[in-house]
């Protein structure tokens, strides 16, 4: 009777997490199939550019090869992309300090969601070109514009990915912390953002290429 009383005055502890590792197995008909898929794609693309003979219109796959590397090896193709890539996770990170503590505020509280639903739906519903000129009045020519545009879209997927997270976390589990003594932070650290966290990891993926097939 006095164990069972002092483990429940002991502070509630989250179970260790166990790592799986099937996914580093060799799948060899998994590469096989990735193979064919590959080979059929090269294979049609190489007939058809042998039917254009153009190589302006349609180059094949070995003159396509040949120019990325001398991309890769170009100081000023890399210059740029490494631009691109700061534009894009600069994008990211203001996408990032809006969406997470919003989509979290959304996930807990009803009330916090039924006021900011009916500003978020409208927004995410506008396509990004018609955000353009839009932009270009507010910030001007620049680095403005683009930074814009990457968090706007990558914003959405993140609030929406982190409040379906955190409504995804089994009401058992907060019962469980709080009878185990937890307070509002241990609950927060402990239960919510580890069982959101595969979701705000897919929001963020999803964020990511988003935000990247928009810089312009």
């Amino acid at each position: 009777m006095e164990k069972n009383e002092r483990s429940l005055h002991q502070p509630f502890r989250q179970p260790p997490v166990q790592i799986a590792l099937r996914g580093l197995r060799f799948d060899g008909r998994k590469l096989l199939y990735r193979l064919i898929t590959f080979g059929t794609l090269f294979m049609v693309w190489h007939l058809a550019a042998l039917h254009y003979n153009n190589q302006l219109v349609l180059p094949t796959p070995w003159k396509t090869a040949g120019a990325l590397a001398f991309a890769v090896q170009d100081p000023e193709t890399l210059k740029n992309l490494a631009l691109t890539l700061k534009r894009v996770m600069f994008g990211l990170g203001i996408a990032l300090s809006i969406g997470l503590p919003v989509g979290l505020a959304m996930g807990y509280s009803k009330l916090v969601h039924k006021l900011v639903d009916p500003i978020i739906g409208p927004l995410r519903q506008v396509p990004i070109m018609a955000w353009v000129p839009l932009t270009i009045v507010w910030f001007g020519l620049g680095e403005g514009p683009t930074l814009f545009l990457i968090a706007m879209v990558a914003t959405f997927p993140i609030m929406l990915s982190t409040m379906a997270g955190v409504q995804g976390v089994p009401k058992n589990y907060y019962h469980a912390a709080r009878s185990m003594g937890a307070g509002p932070l241990a609950v927060f650290t402990r239960i919510t953002l580890p069982g959101a966290l595969p979701e705000i990891i897919t929001g963020m993926r999803i964020g990511l290429s988003s935000g990247w097939m928009s810089v312009i």
